[in-house]
């Protein structure tokens, strides 16, 4: 039998949480690392990705800047993509992250650019 770590453990517990609840809308799933951050908004109906942005790309990478800022700055490419989709409410699915620093200040972003969670 294999060992799955605590972390992995999490992350399950949690997404099986939040389908339950939100069983038809939209999921915002984030991945952090210990220099960049990612997220997407997936269907889950139809498994893929329709919007996503992430720090790696060209014209936000070019700027030096903060990691608290690029999460603010994610968060605000990632909501003007979503309303371009025609996507207004989603829910967030944190993963196995703990809900503060650089996930908050993304979540908090995505709400201030008009997105629901």
């Amino acid at each position: 039998m294999k060992k799955v770590n605590s972390k992995i453990k999490r992350k399950i517990r949690n997404r099986k949480k939040l389908r339950d609840v939100n069983s038809n809308k939209l999921r915002i799933t984030v991945f952090k690392s210990t220099k960049n951050i990612s997220a997407q908004i997936i269907d889950d109906k139809i498994s893929k990705t329709l919007v996503s942005a992430s720090s790696t790309e060209k014209e936000i990478k070019k700027n030096k800047t903060k990691k608290m800022d690029l999460s603010n700055i994610l968060g605000e490419l990632l909501a003007k993509r979503a309303k371009e989709k025609k996507i207004s409410s989603v829910y967030f699915d944190r993963g196995g992250y703990k809900y503060h620093g650089r996930i908050k200040a993304f979540a908090d972003s995505l709400r201030k650019n008009g997105l629901k969670l």
